[in-house]
């Protein structure tokens, strides 16, 4: 499909440079977890998009995890004695090696961390459940990629013309191809789908903690403004014309 993007400077580093894709920011999507989501296995339709683990980024990642893991009580984690041999949390108990990246283990056919339905504190992620309670965003707690998804952030390396080199971050839609190629595979995708397209105020907005967690505040503050021209149908213009006006 068409799609419209812009492209501006990192407020806090002249190194890099955002390049945002307006159509997906400003669209309606919005997470409908127990309330529509068909899942991404057509016969596991409570597990949202929790079926397959999570891989972690990088070892900080992993160590944030491990240690909400810790604090979690069996009221609040239905798996908890799985990962516990002994009284003693085992690393291998609630992880595991994927293609040589470490992701957390798929028990009983999903995440580790998933609470099923019929659980006491409800179905859903035990490690986001955990952040409500505490009164802390999900984004300091749950893997990098959980809370990324279904937005999706890549990074290049561009040389320019005049031999300089930029860094461009891509903030862009997690479509069907961020799976790899088992993703057309999948029973269903929410960023596809009407079901999902039916939030109260655009994606720039509602996921604001999760952008400025990803981009930073000074340049997801230029997102947001860029985001607003275009839901005002404003156009953008040349800053030479601009200073000519």
């Amino acid at each position: 499909m068409p799609r419209i993007w812009v492209e501006f400077p990192d407020p806090e580093d002249a190194g890099q440079r955002f390049r945002c894709d307006l159509t997906w920011l400003t669209s309606n999507w919005m997470c409908i977890y127990g309330n529509g989501c068909q899942g991404i296995y057509a016969d596991r339709p409570d597990d949202g998009c929790c079926t397959l683990g999570a891989h972690f980024t990088e070892d900080a990642d992993y160590e944030r995890v491990a240690a909400v893991a810790a604090d979690l009580g069996p009221d609040e984690w239905q798996f908890r004695d799985v990962a516990y041999r002994k009284g003693v949390l085992r690393k291998d108990s609630w992880t595991e090696e994927e293609d040589g990246a470490t992701k957390t283990k798929v028990v009983d056919g999903a995440c580790i961390f998933l609470n099923r339905p019929g659980f006491p504190s409800g179905m859903g992620c035990a490690l986001h459940q955990h952040a409500v309670l505490q009164g802390l965003p999900p984004t300091s707690l749950k893997p990098e990629v959980c809370w990324q998804l279904p937005v999706r952030r890549t990074q290049e390396e561009v040389e320019r013309p005049d031999d300089s080199t930029v860094l461009v971050t891509t903030i862009g839609e997690f479509d069907r191809r961020g799976w790899g190629p088992g993703g057309e595979d999948l029973h269903w995708w929410c960023t596809t789908s009407p079901a999902a397209h039916v939030g109260e105020e655009p994606l720039y907005l509602s996921y604001g903690p999760e952008l400025t967690e990803l981009i930073g505040k000074p340049a997801n503050d230029e997102l947001v403004r860029l985001c607003a021209l275009r839901s005002s149908g404003a156009a953008l213009t040349h800053p030479a014309t601009e200073a000519a006006r």
